[in-house]
Formats: C-alpha cells, structure tokens, sequence
C-alpha cells in the first residue's frame, strides 16, 4: 500500500528539514576530513612522501595489508558460504563471536591477542617452532587479519544470501558435486561482492592501528605501518608527517569506499 502524494509533497517542512540536517552534517563531515588537505603546502606533503621513514611505513603496510588481505578472503569466504547455507549447532552463538570485534575496541583486540600469544598461551609453542609473532613483522599481519576478518564475512555473507539457492540445486541435479557447484556456480556470481570485500578488507587492514600497536608494537622502522607513522609523529611534534599520513590513509579509505559503493550491487 503506498501513501497518496499531495502535489506540495515535495516541498513539505519535514523534507526540508531532513535534506537540510543531511547536507548541514556532511559539511561538516566534508570539512573536518577536508581541513587535512589545505593545512600543508604542496612542497612540504612531497617533501614528507620522499622521506625515508614514509617510503618504509608505505612499503611496510602495502607488505602487511596485501598478506592479511589474501589470508582474510581465503578463510572468511568458507565461513560466509557455510552460515548462509547451511544449518550446525552453535550457529548463532558463532555469528555472536564473528561481530565481537566490530564491537569492541581495537585495543581490546589487541590485548586479547596479545595474551594468546603471549607467554602463558601459545607463545612458547610458537617460538619452539622458530615463529615469533609479538612484536615483529608477523603480529602486524596478525593483527590485521583478526581486525579485518569479521567485516569481511559480514560483507560475503550478504553477497552469498542474495544468490538464490535455486542455481546452486539445479547445478547438483545435474550431477555436479557441492565443492564444483560452489566453485564454477556460487563463486562467479558473487565474484562483484567478493571484489568489493577484499577492497574493504584491504582498507581496513591498512588502517588497523590499536590492535597493531598492542600485539606488534610501534617501533621506529621495524613496525611502523602508515596509522603508527601517524601515532608516533604525533608524539614527536612533527605535523607535517602526521598530516601526510593522514592523507595517505584517507585516499585509501575514499577509493575503498568509492568501490565497494560501485561493486555491491553485482554489476562488476
């Protein structure tokens, strides 16, 4: 049933009002991130990019992003397809555990990891196989999986829901086993949602910072990713590096957000 649309509708004091509320804080939105872009000269961002201390946080979250990326699709795909299609014990209560850490705090991630594999947990296991995961490159990818990894089944889950089933029990009356039917039906058709994300998973990855600095630590060229870069000049006083990281980190964000608002709709 639809609602009857006076001709001066449109023009209502209730819609001026909410399009102006919305208009009103996105400038505001658009401003403060904007602020970041007008505060440095072009000279000094270029000349804070060219650093040695950049071109390594750069170098060092691309590494760590990339790596934490690939291991998040490659386990967060099976556990999406598993809770859209099919029915186990304990369903619910691991939906619960997977939206946690969208929940908390990253530091609280950070600690929690930080107490696995530590010393008391799996730590001396750990080292006993030569593996050292606190305080070196490997907690960052650590870190970033765990951060990342429950938005990115939240995101498959949805694209694997809007696949009708239908397609995947013709392909297996057909003969097809449930691995083929998942590789050469389900995957192709949810190859837009998929894409979309692993740019979201790839975004947040790069800008995973409280469990970063907990579990991985913020040391100077060894674990500096770009939101540590951030933190530590920051701390130093030097603006125009925390300034350009910023940037940096925004750019990702935006062109994230930009695809994944061109890719979720299936039309890739």
């Amino acid at each position: 049933m639809q609602f009857l649309r006076s001709p001066g509708m449109n023009n209502s004091w209730f819609r001026n009002l909410t399009v102006g509320i919305a208009f009103f804080f996105t400038f505001l939105l658009f401003s403060s991130i904007g602020v970041l872009l007008f505060v440095l000269k072009p000279s000094e961002i270029i000349s804070s990019l060219l650093s040695e201390e950049m071109f390594y946080s750069m170098k060092l979250s691309m590494l760590t992003s990339s790596a934490s990326t690939f291991s998040v699709m490659c386990c967060s795909i099976p556990t999406a397809y598993a809770l859209s299609r099919y029915s186990f014990p304990g369903k619910r209560m691991v939906k619960a555990v997977l939206g946690l850490p969208m929940a908390f705090p990253e530091l609280v991630m950070g600690l929690a990891l930080l107490l696995l594999f530590g010393h008391g947990f799996l730590g001396p296991y750990l080292e006993m196989a030569g593996i050292k995961v606190i305080f070196s490159k490997l907690g960052i990818v650590v870190a970033q999986f765990f951060v990342a990894f429950p938005y990115a089944v939240r995101v498959i889950y949805s694209t694997f829901e809007d696949i009708n089933p239908r397609y995947e029990q013709v392909s297996r009356s057909f003969g097809y086993g449930e691995f083929e039917t998942f590789r050469h039906v389900t995957l192709p058709m949810a190859r837009s949602g998929l894409f979309a994300s692993s740019v979201i998973t790839f975004a947040r990855c790069i800008g995973a910072f409280g469990a970063v600095l907990v579990l991985a630590g913020g040391s100077y060229m060894h674990t500096e990713v770009l939101p540590v870069t951030l933190y530590l000049n920051i701390s130093y006083g030097n603006l125009e590096m925390a300034i350009t990281s910023g940037i940096l980190l925004m750019g990702i964000a935006f062109l994230a957000i930009l695809s994944f608002e061109r890719f979720e709709g299936g039309k890739l």
